[in-house]
């Protein structure tokens, strides 16, 4: 087709590219189609409409445009010449431009006496304003161009500079690519889409994004190409969801008998919250519907998340089901088959416990039963899905912190059954709400946003080095009060020994403001043996020891109700995810609990955004939203694996509301038409094919 052969022309057939420059352009910087090229989007925009003069530079202003003349060129450094410097002076004073690089070829192209038009980012030194490498242009030159005002600047590489190929190299080209955009280029959204959002077409959207003649034009521009983007992310998610559901049939749930209602009445020893409630509706609806439910719940540490699988277990063994939990870790899954076994003490069902350390002799008495279905609820770490674990009827699959659990390890579960069982995600990791529609797209998503009542807020401080001693003085006050304090040090692998040095440093403090027999200290690192570990847990849980000094290792780790405080050392080494998951630790009773952020001194701006956070708010989705917006979605809850955040001009963490209507939208075609046999989807298909082809390794979560 002529309109598509455009776009998949090789870049070297763009005038002014050729066979060197096209190598390039690929190896540099990706591009080897006009289709590529024209994806390869401004970061910025100079608006060549608009000029600073020299009197209103300050050092807060981002990059500006300035017209004035050069009046003085010098070159610094003797033979071996460092630098270049010129004086720039228009109506209302002067200022220096620096180079550090490409001295000789600047020094032949910049003429004293003539007006110029710089543009750059201003700084001060020494007295008086300078920039940098500015980007230069002749004013008699500039002024031929009669263009739009508005001038993309595009991202280039050292390599490409060095053959010519800078921004305004790149903007040449681009100008003429656009230039030659056919009237009628193919539409990547049906013309329902289009109409119903009121958005640009594709042609007008990618003219407009390069040459806009307009602010205006060109927010429209950009809100339609990331609409796209965003809207083909969401609709291959929902297809996947449907596919699966279409393919995956699951077992019937399909009423509330004795086991729950028993257990509900009688032996929940709290009232559950709106959001445990709502979210039960939410389970009980997919598991009752014959397809497979795929739901991920989200709460914070504390939340209740692990009664709502209880009492969704219970649902399951009602209809002659088996269930069971399986756990990242041999800790957390002895912590889920204490507190199981202690909520269904009064009820007569068989609960098993499975990890790696299980005897063999009990090994094989658990596998008995659980094939004979006498074994109702089964907990464990991924010795569950070892090929030798055989359920009788698996109804339903809990999995706690999903993040620990790769793909195929979870696939494995599903395989457990001619019919698959139900599955429900849990994680105590808040995600933002535009990372979950991405990550966990193709999963129903429910979130327990409230807390259990009577829990009180913790209370987070953050003190700095000069007030250690008192810091030491208010964990004594909260000693004397019966309360027990963790004192966590960062682990950095990069820098595990200065870190082990850190700790030890730390510990002997503690030891010594802290001395025996008055006060007893436990220390738990990752260089000592397990059993060792375990004591030193247990005399701390066991309230034998008052202070607990330790690396991350209780980020997931044991339930202390006693422990009031957290100290957290070098906080400003630690990202805000892990921030809030240690503070989690603490707040398990009724008293009023502490964390306590130390830090050095002097903070860069990102660590003092991350402590200002911690201390605002106890809020985990608020805290994930901030920790997005500093990080970037590419560290956050196993993101790469997911194979879906290569966008080229959305951002996940600043365009939530656009990722909304996107997903609303795909959504919406899904349900009109699931398969998209219709005719006016034919060119959502036809993009969902080509999108598919580029990313041939897109490997999505379930």
């Amino acid at each position: 087709m002529q309109r598509d052969r455009f776009m998949d022309s090789a870049i070297e057939y763009l005038k002014g590219v050729g066979p060197q420059r096209a190598e390039l352009l690929r190896t540099e910087l990706g591009i080897s189609t006009f289709g590529d090229f024209i994806r390869h989007f401004p970061f910025r925009y100079i608006d060549r409409s608009k000029f600073h003069a020299v009197a209103e530079l300050n050092e807060d202003l981002p990059y500006v445009q300035l017209k004035g003349v050069i009046t003085r060129i010098q070159l610094h450094g003797g033979k071996r010449v460092t630098r270049m410097s010129a004086t720039f002076r228009d109506q209302t004073g002067t200022m220096e431009l620096v180079w550090f690089q490409g001295i000789r070829w600047i020094r032949e192209a910049v003429k004293e006496n003539t007006e110029y038009i710089v543009f750059g980012k201003p700084g001060f030194f020494n007295g008086r304003f300078s920039m940098i490498h500015p980007e230069m242009e002749e004013a008699a030159k500039a002024e031929k161009f009669s263009g739009p005002s508005l001038t993309g600047v595009y991202s280039t590489t050292e390599k490409c500079k060095a053959k010519g190929l800078d921004t305004k190299a790149l903007q040449k080209l681009m100008r003429s690519l656009v230039a030659g955009l056919p009237n009628d280029l193919p539409e990547t959204l049906s013309a329902d889409i289009l109409h119903r959002y009121k958005l640009m077409n594709l042609r007008e959207a990618l003219y407009n994004i390069h040459l806009p003649a307009d602010e205006h034009l060109l927010q429209r521009a950009v809100l339609r190409l990331k609409f796209e983007e965003l809207f083909f992310l969401q609709l291959r998610l929902l297809r996947a969801k449907i596919g699966r559901q279409i393919v995956l049939k699951g077992k019937q749930v399909d009423k509330i008998g004795e086991l729950f209602n028993t257990f509900y009445k009688e032996h929940i020893p709290f009232e559950l919250t709106n959001a445990q409630k709502r979210v039960l509706k939410e389970i009980r609806s997919d598991m009752g519907s014959g397809k497979q439910m795929n739901r991920l719940l989200q709460g914070d540490v504390g939340s209740g998340k692990t009664m709502v699988a209880l009492l969704s277990m219970l649902m399951v063994l009602d209809c002659g089901f088996q269930a069971c939990l399986m756990a990242p870790t041999e800790i957390l899954a002895s912590q889920h088959f204490q507190s199981v076994t202690e909520a269904l003490k009064d009820m007569d069902i068989r609960v098993g416990l499975l990890t790696g350390s299980t005897k063999n002799s009990h090994r094989r008495f658990l596998l008995e039963e659980l094939e004979a279905g006498r074994l109702q609820i089964l907990i464990g770490t991924h010795a569950l899905i070892e090929d030798r674990v055989q359920f009788q009827n698996l109804g339903l699959v809990v999995i706690d912190e999903q993040h620990r659990f790769g793909v195929q390890q979870r696939a494995k579960l599903w395989q457990k059954d001619e019919y698959v069982p139900h599955v429900l995600v849990m994680t105590a990791t808040p995600i933002p709400r535009t990372l979950a529609m991405t990550l966990y797209g193709d999963l129903d998503t429910s979130v327990i946003d409230e807390l259990p009542p009577g829990r009180k807020p913790i209370q987070t401080l953050h003190r700095k080095e000069s007030n250690r001693l008192a810091v030491f003085g208010f964990m004594k006050q909260e000693i004397a009060k019966g309360r027990q304090i963790y004192v966590v040090y960062p682990l950095i692998e990069e820098s595990e020994k200065m870190d082990y040095t850190n700790l030890m440093e730390g510990y002997d403090t503690i030891c010594r403001e802290f001395p025996q027999p008055q006060y007893q200290v436990s220390i738990v690192n990752g260089r000592m043996k397990p059993a060792d570990k375990d004591f030193e847990m247990n005399r701390f849980k066991e309230g034998k020891s008052q202070i607990m000094v330790a690396t991350t290792v209780i980020e997931v780790g044991v339930n202390v109700p006693n422990a009031s405080v957290m100290i957290i050392e070098s906080a400003e080494r630690f990202g805000l995810s892990q921030l809030h998951q240690l503070r989690g630790r603490v707040g398990r009773g009724a008293e009023q609990s502490y964390c306590i952020l130390m830090t050095g001194e002097k903070l860069g701006n990102d660590a003092r955004l991350r402590m200002k956070t911690m201390c605002d708010t106890n809020d985990g989705f608020k805290i994930a939203e901030v920790d997005l917006e500093l990080r970037g979605p590419g560290d956050i809850a196993g993101t790469q694996q997911s194979g879906v955040v290569n966008l080229h001009i959305a951002s996940l963490a600043k365009d939530r509301k656009i990722m909304e209507v996107a997903r609303n939208a795909a959504s919406e075609v899904l349900k009109e038409d699931e398969r998209l046999m219709l005719p006016s989807n034919a060119v959502l298909v036809e993009q969902l094919r080509k999108i598919d082809e580029a990313n041939a390794n897109y490997s999505r979560i379930s």
